[in-house]
């Protein structure tokens, strides 16, 4: 976990290992989506500003999934909920508002929307491979405990390490996964590290109060999206220029299956009971992977019989 890359000098001015990645993963995006549209001969520079566009959309809209879904973290301190730089994104969220921007930014200006989509769907996952590394950096979006050999540990404080040390009644724990005294504690908060006993240091670093090692889901989650855009390139190059729209609806398929899979390891995310979900009880992220999946397979049938019509 390291959640800054570097401070700049003399500004003092903090570069953020979550947000770098993020860039990152765009500009690679970007620059093979510019590929793909060349070789569609279409105008690259209309889709670098569809994906502009989509990533500002998308992290508001990521932003504002995130606050509706943990709604208690910010009662009381309304203002935090614009605090993006302090984490807290929900990325299903940030696609389903890019997508519907995308639709209306395409209609607007006349272009062949199911080609772009199809783009900016491999696109997609190519950024998010890179973000889900910056998500392990920034501590967030943490697995449930594993005994797996390639288990990873979080520092004292992390997001992950909160959750071990304290009951989770939704998640049916009733007592904290890892018993730690009182003695770390102070007002009922955590010590900063730096107010920690030489011994206590030791103890939360390598000795028996450390941090439980849980499933690395960030890099499950990088993994599969690399692994999804190798597959969706593979298919626009066999039959997307033939087919418009069924790389876009495999995307929806694809990543919907994986990513209920993989919220089944994580242990962060909140619950869903309310009247939208189809499966009551699971979190938020799977319920809203089972409509990208049965989108999916609408979208995709109706592309398959259809003629040819961008």
């Amino acid at each position: 976990m390291h959640p800054e890359f570097f401070n700049i000098p003399f500004l003092n001015i903090s570069v953020k290992s979550y947000g770098t990645l993020l860039v990152i993963g765009f500009l690679v995006a970007v620059w093979l989506m510019r590929r793909m549209m060349n070789r569609s001969g279409q105008n690259p520079e209309w889709v670098t500003n569809a994906a502009m566009y989509a990533l500002l959309c998308g992290i508001v809209g990521a932003r504002v999934f995130y606050v509706l879904h943990h709604r208690e973290v910010f009662s009381g301190r309304p203002l935090d909920a614009f605090a993006v730089w302090q984490g807290g994104l929900e990325l299903l969220g940030g696609v389903l508002t890019a997508i519907g921007f995308l639709w209306l930014y395409l209609w607007r200006k006349n272009l062949p929307k199911r080609l772009y989509l199809d783009v900016l769907a491999v696109g997609l996952m190519v950024g998010l491979g890179f973000g889900r590394i910056g998500c392990l950096m920034n501590g967030c979006c943490y697995g449930k405990i594993s005994d797996a050999p390639w288990s990873v540990h979080f520092p004292y404080a992390s997001s992950a390490f909160y959750s071990q040390i304290h009951p989770d009644p939704a998640r049916n724990r009733y007592w904290p996964q890892l018993e730690l005294p009182e003695s770390y504690f102070q007002n009922g908060y955590l010590k900063p590290f730096e107010q920690l006993t030489p011994e206590q240091k030791k103890a939360v670093t390598s000795g028996s109060f450390r941090a439980l090692p849980v499933h690395p889901t960030q890099i499950y989650s990088s993994i599969n999206a690399f692994f999804l855009a190798g597959i969706l390139y593979a298919v626009w190059r066999k039959f997307g220029q033939a087919r418009p729209g069924i790389v876009m609806s495999i995307m929806l398929i694809l990543y919907g299956m994986t990513r209920f899979c993989i919220e089944t390891l994580r242990d962060d995310n909140p619950f869903e009971f309310g009247w939208w979900a189809i499966y009551k009880g699971g979190t938020v992220s799977q319920n809203i992977c089972i409509y990208l999946i049965l989108s999916g397979i609408i979208l995709l049938t109706c592309f398959i019989i259809r003629k040819r019509q961008v």
